[in-house]
């Protein structure tokens, strides 16, 4: 569950660029690193590998780990926690693409 690259010029401002390390990853996170591989193995999202095979997060997918950490830490599965947070993030998709929707459809205003 990895969206695409913004096309942002800039890769630090590119929320899907990989630049942290699975350390540096689960100290943002507040998690041990086995507990990201679980979210990976979990199918939340697959981490880019460097050429040497070495993981690395995205902010965007160290946001959804640490959601699923805050799921789990209530006492929900891991596996669970992330069903909850692809649905989450799914739902806020759609509730964006049909606001763009709305906003596309409605004729300009003619007041003063």
């Amino acid at each position: 569950m990895t969206s695409g690259h913004n096309g942002s010029t800039d890769k630090m401002d590119d929320e899907h660029y990989p630049a942290y390390t699975m350390g540096r990853a689960a100290e943002i996170v507040g998690a041990t690193p086995a507990f990201l591989r679980a979210v990976e193995q979990a199918r939340l999202f697959e981490p880019t590998r460097s050429d040497g095979g070495h993981r690395r997060y995205s902010r965007y997918q160290l946001r959804l780990a640490a959601r699923v950490r805050q799921i789990a830490d209530q006492g929900t599965g891991i596996d669970a926690a992330c069903r909850i947070v692809i649905l989450e993030d799914q739902l806020a998709e759609a509730l964006d693409i049909n606001a763009r929707h709305q906003r596309a459809q409605t004729p300009p205003s003619n007041d003063p």
